[in-house]
């Protein structure tokens, strides 16, 4: 990782991937990652962590599917939310969005279960491939 200060606009500017991750730094066994999505991703959960959600761009919307039951939550630029581990969720970007997410190092994009992934997109990391 670099010693030296990252300008998020560059690094979103050096990809046009939709849902396709790209690690920025680390922070001891943590990814600080940042993503464009735009559309709906899908259901997935992560078992064994939390994960953290920053919209640097745009607007995020993740749905949730929680023991009292299924919500929205609406997420404008600049805003944070934490989705807690073994919480059902789909993130969507109806308009565009650009995000950073904290995650600890290796987790995979679609979760541990998740629903069934389009053809485009590599059922490991949740990296849209190409076609």
């Amino acid at each position: 990782m670099s010693n030296q200060p990252i300008p998020l606009s560059q690094a979103l500017s050096s990809f046009d991937a939709l849902w396709s991750p790209r690690i920025v730094t680390r922070v001891n066994d943590y990814d600080v990652r940042i993503a464009k999505v735009e559309g709906e991703h899908i259901w997935h959960v992560h078992d064994d962590t939390d994960e953290f959600f920053l919209v640097l761009d745009g607007e995020l919307h993740i749905s949730l599917r929680e023991p009292a039951g299924e919500r929205t939550v609406l997420l404008p630029q600049g805003a944070v939310f934490t989705v807690p581990r073994g919480t059902e969720h789909k993130p969507y970007a109806p308009s565009g969005a650009a995000i950073l997410m904290f995650e600890p190092a290796g987790t995979p994009t679609v979760g541990d279960r998740h629903d069934e992934i389009p053809d485009h997109v590599d059922a490991t990391t949740g990296h849209t491939l190409n076609t």
